[in-house]
């Protein structure tokens, strides 16, 4: 090979374009600001310049971040916020505006390019937004298209809950409530526009819920001897990334559309969580978070076994450690940084550094089993009082005697004490509901622990793993 040749394979490899959509193996970040604690937007930026991230998305169109993204070079990611959905979707004139006011004033120093209406809105029940997104996605290209905005791509970023069936990969489905009245034609919207399809996926989630038939290893990119061949394609996978990835793929070649191409809108692994939450800890956050950059930055692209050599474009989850994001704790530790912006470990997004040039050391996991035995639910440190009194009155309001032993004259009535009361009720309430679905969340202001908080006579309900 010629050295003509040989630039030409490397440029191709680099940068693919396929029904039009140009992408590039670079590795972004999301910057998501649940969190009450989190540094400055020109802060995160100069954070996110460290990572060496040439993409950024953000969950709004906030202009303090897309003004401290001006003339960075870094391409960005806009959102349009769930609940305008529905408006958009039947006002033509809305849309104009959203665009007018979120995009055009920054569009010229800033490189926005992608646009994602709505965020994971097919993951809940419908609650009348399911059938109004690809109209509002059609009505967001217009508009772009009237400003003669044409570098910027719309779509929406969904869960992989999208699938009914995604084992074998070959088996890859949408579920039957959304695949011929939402998903086919958001297909032929993004086939029609050149656009991609944004899927959010956590190996992490799919192995906790199977560790006994998946192997760590194999979800963290680091099996030797294990692999998964598919029946059905006779496809071999050596990792949990490529099954997840295609079985999407094969989702929509059922439905018709083999060509078009996935963008990883979210993927990473929580450095922490709660006790219940094995896995969730900084050596397996760092190793997945590193292997998966490695994997889609290397050049030529390594792609996957149903796209071989298909640059896969990802943004990593995320940059904070957000302190007000509900659910469980694995919610609120995801972070490559905390919020003081110190780093959570060593990661370079360009894939430039090799795993061996990372020098500090991990700390070792310790709680990659399942943990077994008693645990409370209790008020997190820094919580919210106002929001705690609320958490409180509503676990109280779910009947089954939650609170009783916390009322005057009761055992557990003194100290009078608003962490008192409310650990009581949030661990009553957990262990009476855990059983149908009941979690130690309280949007983010309960937290586990294997610490008896039970005082005197006043005996806390646990749960028992």
């Amino acid at each position: 090979m010629g050295p003509a040749a040989a630039i030409h394979v490397f440029i191709c490899s680099l940068l693919i374009s396929i029904s039009g959509a140009v992408i590039s193996s670079e590795v972004g970040i999301n910057y998501g600001q649940l969190g009450n604690n989190l540094p400055s937007p020109s802060k995160s930026v100069e954070l996110i310049k460290s990572l060496k991230a040439k993409r950024v998305k953000i969950y709004d169109a906030n202009p303090d971040v897309l003004k401290s993204l001006k003339n960075t070079g870094i391409q960005v990611s806009i959102m349009v916020p769930n609940e305008l959905i529905q408006n958009i979707s039947k006002s033509q004139s809305l849309s104009d505006q959203w665009v007018k006011t979120n995009v055009v004033p920054y569009y010229s120093d800033v490189k926005i390019r992608y646009l994602l209406v709505g965020n994971e809105i097919l993951t809940n029940p419908d609650t009348g937004t399911w059938f109004n997104l690809v109209p509002a996605m059609r009505r967001i290209k217009i508009s772009l298209t009237r400003h003669n905005i044409r570098k910027i791509k719309v779509g929406t970023p969904s869960a992989i809950n999208v699938l009914e069936s995604s084992f074998p990969p070959s088996n890859g489905t949408f579920r039957s409530d959304i695949s011929g009245t939402v998903i086919k034609p958001m297909l032929q919207f993004l086939n029609r526009t050149k656009s991609f399809f944004f899927i959010d996926f956590y190996p992490f989630f799919a192995w906790s819920e199977n560790a006994r038939n998946i192997s760590l290893d194999y979800a963290l990119f680091n099996a030797r001897n294990v692999t998964y061949t598919d029946p059905g394609t006779n496809l071999t996978y050596t990792n949990l990334f490529d099954q997840m990835f295609d079985a999407v793929v094969f989702a929509m070649k059922r439905l018709g559309y083999p060509g078009i191409r996935v963008f990883i809108a979210e993927t990473g692994w929580p450095n922490g969580g709660d006790f219940e939450q094995f896995g969730a800890n900084i050596y397996n956050s760092a190793t997945y978070n590193r292997n998966v950059v490695k994997k889609l930055t290397t050049i030529p692209a390594i792609g996957t076994p149903a796209q071989p050599g298909v640059v896969i474009p990802a943004f990593i989850f995320s940059l904070y450690n957000e302190n007000q994001k509900p659910g469980p704790g694995t919610e609120r530790h995801f972070g490559l940084y905390y919020p003081n912006g110190t780093e959570v470990f060593e990661i370079d997004l360009s894939g430039k550094t090799p795993l061996s040039g990372y020098k500090k050391p991990l700390p070792f996991p310790t709680n990659n089993e399942p943990y077994k035995g008693k645990l409370w639910c209790i008020v997190a440190k820094e919580a919210n009082r106002s929001a705690v009194k609320d958490a409180l009155a509503w676990a109280c309001s779910q009947g089954n005697k939650t609170c009783d032993e916390i009322q005057p004259g009761k055992g557990c009535y003194k100290p009078v004490s608003l962490f008192w009361h409310a650990s009581y009720a949030f661990s009553s309430y957990w262990a009476e509901f855990k059983k149908i679905g009941g979690v130690c969340s309280f949007n983010g202001l309960a937290t586990t622990t294997v610490k008896d908080p039970s005082f005197g006579q006043c005996k806390f309900p646990s749960v028992t793993l």
